[in-house]
């Protein structure tokens, strides 16, 4: 295969990125994946208990395994951007159209979502840092309650309902935690509190336009910003954040196992617990396991998320020998940090930690990486910042990765046209302003805490999908596109139990949606899956006129025909693949119930 090269005319004139990145550059982009590990780590605890840093192993070696497919189909074609979506979609473009641009606008809404929720957490901790919620114990709330001690008595009706809800306090007591209570609350700046307005969706969420909201748009549009001006300019930003960022994180998951911290009570005896959110353990029944795969089920956003590396094929300068580099070394990389962060956090804090709110909601995360070694306040702070770096590296990753495949899925005629457009330093501007209008929806709901698991669970209903539909794609490019070359091949083995593991995620889909909450998780991400459906007939029927983008054929050595995609040598087994994995998640949802 010839991989086009850049000519005279500039990327905005030609349509085309710029190759002028390296593998280690696409290294650096990807290496926002390991923070994701921070985004669920309370959550996946909640659902799993002391199977928590199990799962995120298993998890993480799953991701790694499957990765070998994606890196074949990335060497097969060297001129698209938009990642291992992209060229999976080749592959079913033969037996049902739809099915190709599902796989992309899947994997779409699922990585895109870093952007609002990343934004989200770093609000959160941009307002812890610039206004505090005062201590309970702190000085100024212990002389508001000294101010306030006579104004209230021992005959309000609030002391008594409070002495209701807390057998055994005396009145004082009562008192006492009522006025503290009371002075949190009023010494706590206003703009914590602020909130422009909500917006209820009858029977589905509620926006909320408040000061998490403002202040994670104002970081989106600084991130977009960055990328503005090309993908070189991306990988040498996130080269700086991930040394900044990354060596004191593998330090704070190493420490803890030298120094002896590492409490084995914490990781041994291991079950699921007795609900969703409790320290008391359960036991392997039907409720444990649907538990454990919901917890597997949201552990696949970020454990398989280094496939990212995969997306700048079209902007590496030696596509060839690059691709696999990159996701090789990517995957390397998040396996320390998906096996031994979420191991090191659950030794030292056990599950009654990582189920304390702020490590749930993630806002407690870098005071908590400061704890686990024993680091004072002026280095909890600066764990702080640390972790603001880290949320801006994963969004880096999103956005750069997602807008590329909403400029490919347009380039290969699947996605409307617009979103083709690149600017003078080759970045798909277009595609990254689609990215922050979405996302401003998504952070209006992600700014509540249910909100943001809600829009978690929803986007990995696609997530899972793509992957179902990738891995199978992985043995239909070998019957019908041999005369494709593969600059690395996989081997044989290693396709087909890819192939098992994509129906094992179909498993992981069916059960674990329902564990986050949300009964109508599955339904909501298949019909938001759906709506690619008629965007997808408007413009291959109406815009194209039922022929597809002549360099898509030429990527498939099909350049004579925009029409006819030659031969179906794999004749009926993708329907059967198809049907046998809406098979296994139909039939996983209905018998894996929740504990109770």
């Amino acid at each position: 295969m010839t991989y086009t090269t850049t000519t005279a005319e500039t990327p905005q004139e030609n349509g085309h990125m710029v190759r002028s990145l390296s593998w280690t550059g696409a290294f650096w982009i990807a290496a926002g994946v390991p923070p994701l590990v921070l985004f669920s780590l309370g959550g996946i605890a909640g659902t799993t208990g002391k199977v928590a840093f199990v799962v995120w192993i298993v998890s993480m070696m799953m991701g790694f395994v499957q990765s070998f497919t994606y890196a074949e189909m990335a060497g097969m074609f060297g001129n698209k951007s938009g990642g291992s979506s992209v060229y999976g979609a080749m592959a079913w473009l033969r037996y049902a159209k739809p099915v190709a641009p599902l796989s992309i606008w899947c994997n779409w809404f699922a990585w895109s979502p870093v952007l609002s929720l990343g934004c989200a957490i770093a609000a959160g901790y941009i307002l812890n840092a610039l206004f505090p919620v005062p201590l309970a114990t702190s000085q100024p709330v212990l002389d508001w309650v000294a101010a306030h001690a006579g104004s209230l008595t021992a005959d309000n009706p609030r002391v008594a309902e409070y002495l209701a809800a807390h057998p055994g306090l005396g009145s004082a007591e009562a008192i006492r935690a009522l006025l503290t209570s009371d002075a949190v609350a009023a010494l706590t700046p206003a703009i914590r509190s602020w909130t422009a307005f909500n917006l209820e969706i009858p029977g589905l969420f509620t926006l909320y336009f408040n000061t998490t909201f403002v202040i994670g748009a104002l970081l989106m549009l600084i991130l977009i910003a960055i990328q503005y001006r090309g993908v070189a300019s991306t990988a040498t930003a996130q080269k700086w954040m991930a040394i900044i960022v990354l060596v004191p994180l593998m330090l704070v998951g190493l420490v803890p196992i030298f120094t002896g911290s590492i409490d084995y009570a914490n990781i041994t005896n291991i079950l699921p617990p007795a609900s969703a959110y409790s320290a008391e353990p359960g036991s392997w029944n039907l409720g444990g396991w649907t538990l454990v795969l919901g917890g597997l089920y949201i552990a696949a956003w970020s454990t398989y998320a280094f496939e990212t590396a995969v997306c700048y094929t079209r902007e590496l300068k030696d596509p060839k020998r690059d691709t696999f580099r990159a996701i090789f070394f990517t995957g390397l990389l998040c396996m320390a940090f998906f096996c031994l962060i979420p191991f090191s956090f659950q030794g030292v804090l056990g599950i009654e930690g990582m189920l304390a709110p702020e490590i749930v909601d993630g806002t407690g995360i870098a005071q908590a990486l400061g704890g686990m070694i024993g680091a004072g306040p002026v280095v909890a702070q600066l764990f702080t910042v640390l972790m603001l770096l880290a949320l801006f590296m994963a969004i880096m990753t999103a956005c750069a990765g997602s807008a590329r495949t909403l400029y490919q899925g347009s380039r290969d005629g699947l996605l409307p046209k617009y979103l083709g457009h690149v600017n003078e330093q080759g970045a798909p501007v277009n595609a990254m302003w689609t990215n922050f209008v979405v996302n401003l929806f998504l952070l209006a709901l992600a700014s509540d805490a249910n909100g943001y698991f809600y829009v978690l669970a929803i986007s990995n209903v696609g997530y899972l999908t793509f992957n179902f539909l990738n891995l199978n794609a992985g043995w239909i490019h070998r019957i019908d596109s041999p005369h494709l070359e593969r600059p690395w091949r996989a081997p044989t083995w290693l396709i087909g139990l890819n192939t098992l593991l994509a129906f094992v995620n179909a498993l992981f889909l069916g059960a674990g949606a329902k564990v986050w909450g949300y009964s109508n998780a599955l339904v909501s991400g298949a019909i938001f899956a759906a709506l690619i459906v008629p965007i997808f007939l408007w413009r291959h029927y109406v815009t194209d006129k039922g022929r597809f983008p002549a360099e898509a054929m030429e990527d498939l050595g099909l350049a004579n025909d925009a029409t006819s995609f030659g031969p179906r040598r794999a004749g009926i087994l993708p329907y059967l693949a198809l049907a046998a994995g809406l098979a296994v998640v139909v039939v996983a949802n209905m018998v894996f119930q929740l504990p109770g």
